[in-house]
């Protein structure tokens, strides 16, 4: 069943009390840029205490560093003025739960939805597959503080970042709603 109906209502409600929101400035008042995952039980707007307008919030599958989300960064930056960054991953994320060879075994097998059981995902489709995947770096997890300081050394390392901009690193619990800092992302990703 589709959730368009629902999304197009709450939408009309939504712009029915839109306001002068349309009047917001296009930088982010608030001057910061935050990378964290796509997972849905993240609201990046209530842990961070963001309203519409504060601070541009960059979203993927785990929070990663690709190459996308450094090029939305710089953006950021350039055009918009952001002077700090935050990249925040998080508990229980599902990059965790496979790795590069997984996701390419499953697309081989078929474009269906996988399914999730307690030893990992499986590929419960018919087929027919494709070996395109095997062309993706999934930017899978194994360690959270470790995938955060990595994330936050390449984007530190991009010749497209200017050295006085700080970025911190986090993981976000999924249990409490706390921003845990990791010290080694957050050193590394100092200014200078």
């Amino acid at each position: 069943m589709s959730v368009r109906a629902e999304v197009l209502r709450a939408n009309a409600e939504y712009a029915a009390t839109f306001g002068d929101k349309g009047e917001l400035a296009l930088p982010p008042a608030r001057g910061f840029a935050i990378l964290t995952c796509m997972d849905a039980r993240l609201d990046p707007a209530k842990y961070a205490g963001l309203a519409e307008g504060d601070a541009h919030v960059i979203r993927n599958a785990g929070g990663r560093a690709s190459d996308d989300a450094i090029r939305s960064l710089v953006i950021s930056y350039k055009l918009l003025g952001t002077k700090e960054w935050f990249v925040i991953h998080h508990t229980n994320c599902g990059m965790e739960f496979f790795t590069d060879e997984v996701m390419r075994g499953l697309f081989a097998n078929s474009l269906e939805t996988a399914a999730l059981g307690p030893d990992g995902f499986t590929d419960v489709g018919t087929g027919p597959g494709s070996a395109e995947a095997k062309y993706i770096d999934w930017l899978t997890i194994s360690d959270q503080a470790e995938s955060v300081t990595e994330d936050v050394v390449r984007i530190r390392s991009s010749a497209l970042v200017p050295k006085n901009i700080p970025v911190y690193g986090y993981i976000y619990d999924v249990t409490s709603g706390r921003l845990v800092e990791v010290p080694e992302a957050t050193e590394a990703g100092g200014a200078s």
